[in-house]
């Protein structure tokens, strides 16, 4: 099955979008900063359109106009890591929890790290709001894209 992607600009930065009908399965804030490197596979087929929908709701987040997605996906991980990444979802736009909080929602509030570790490999941040989790002293630890666009989606998001 073929993987597609396409790539745009929004008002946060440069955003990648890869997947196919089975779902989307990367999303890349190209910030310029933090630890994550994002390829283009060349087997992959440029295809703008299959991400229309997507596209207008990223657009919408980043100008304020939405709270939610709505989208299919298909993020590639192990199990722990997807559900980490479900209890992410079921964090509301415009608040936080800190990894201890995550880790307790999973049943272990000893897997703080193990949290961490799931929230750096999560593929589709922004929809899978790995932004949303905070250190227990309120600071904004880490985030693979780097802290300053963390800190600009939590600041877009007290103002939704």
């Amino acid at each position: 099955m073929a993987v597609y992607y396409t790539r745009f600009m929004t008002p946060l930065c440069e955003i990648i979008l890869a997947g196919n009908e089975e779902g989307l399965s990367y999303l890349h804030l190209q910030t310029g900063e933090g630890k994550r490197v994002f390829e283009i596979a060349p087997s992959w087929v440029r295809n703008d359109d299959f991400f229309a929908d997507v596209r207008t709701q990223i657009e919408e987040f980043a100008t304020g106009k939405r709270t939610e997605f709505d989208v299919k996906l298909n993020p590639q991980g192990t199990d722990f890591q997807k559900r980490v990444w479900a209890e992410l979802c079921r964090i509301p736009c415009g608040e936080t929890r800190s990894y201890k909080e995550v880790a307790a929602a999973l049943g272990n509030e000893n897997a703080s790290r193990a949290v961490g570790t799931a929230n750096g490999k999560n593929p589709v941040p922004l929809i899978i709001p790995c932004h949303r989790v905070i250190a227990a002293n309120g600071g904004l630890a880490g985030f693979a894209h780097g802290t300053k666009i963390k800190q600009k989606l939590l600041e877009l998001e007290k103002c939704l």
